[in-house]
């Protein structure tokens, strides 16, 4: 945004113009004469703008596979989405509206293991995310880097999103299937729907809970994708190498 002096000096001359405020009126003058035609208040991009764009693309692509590094491991470490309000897994919205209901009814383990149990499913699931991540970097363009470095905070993971979302989830999906059927989540789901049918002010709990849990784990491997991207621009101590420390500065 740009505040145009002259126009403002302008304006208090005339209010100002009465005899009784001639020596005022000179005195805007003067101001006006010394002080810059405007006065630039724009954001200016952060870190190093004089670098050549070969150094610059390298910079983002280290930063870029140092952050999907890092929230990978973070999701995939124990409870790295039970644990964490950003990017939990909830019930589907057909249990969860139901779970006063099943919690009266005796089902309220059944309800809790199954929550738990997709968080785990996607924990075991997300470090199949690292190659498709990678493999974006790789086929990064000069150009792609220089929009992403004079982007927002997320703009490198709005790349990503667009780049790979799909194909992360397609590789994600079967993944999926398998960390459910291994940490139970298809068995507590199918032990709550046959419980729950005995009981017909619940409803119908069916759907399609592999693709939920699909969903919630696409979602959360980019919020966090996007916080370790903000972290790299913004913290001086997010950046470990010299390379990112003259792209994003000290």
């Amino acid at each position: 945004m740009k505040t145009m002096i002259p126009a403002i000096v302008a304006a208090l001359t005339v209010t100002l113009s009465q005899p009784s405020f001639a020596a005022f009126g000179d005195l805007l003058k003067k101001l006006e004469q010394t002080l810059p035609s405007t006065v630039e208040t724009d954001a200016q991009p952060t870190g190093n703008t004089t670098l050549d764009p070969a150094t610059l693309s390298a910079g983002l692509k280290e930063a870029l596979q140092l952050g999907s590094e890092r929230a990978v491991a973070q999701l995939a470490a124990p409870d790295g989405f039970l644990a964490n309000p950003a990017v939990h897994i909830p019930l589907p919205a057909v249990v969860d509206q139901s779970a006063i209901l099943l919690r009266q009814f005796g089902l309220g383990t059944l309800v809790d293991q199954l929550e738990t149990s997709m968080n785990r499913a996607a924990e075991q699931a997300v470090p199949a995310a690292a190659g498709q991540l990678r493999s974006a970097v790789e086929q990064m363009t000069i150009d792609d880097a220089r929009r992403i470095y004079n982007g927002g905070d997320d703009a490198a993971t709005r790349y990503f999103r667009q780049q790979r979302g799909e194909a992360i989830a397609t590789e994600f999906r079967p993944l999926i299937r398998d960390a459910m059927n291994s940490v139970g989540v298809t068995r507590y789901y199918q032990q709550l729907v046959q419980q729950a049918n005995q009981y017909p002010l619940i409803g119908n709990l069916n759907l399609d809970l592999e693709q939920h849990v699909t969903d919630a784990a696409v979602d959360g491997l980019f919020t966090t994708l996007a916080e370790q991207e903000a972290l790299i621009r913004k913290d001086p101590a997010a950046r470990s190498s010299e390379l990112l420390k003259q792209v994003f500065g000290f």
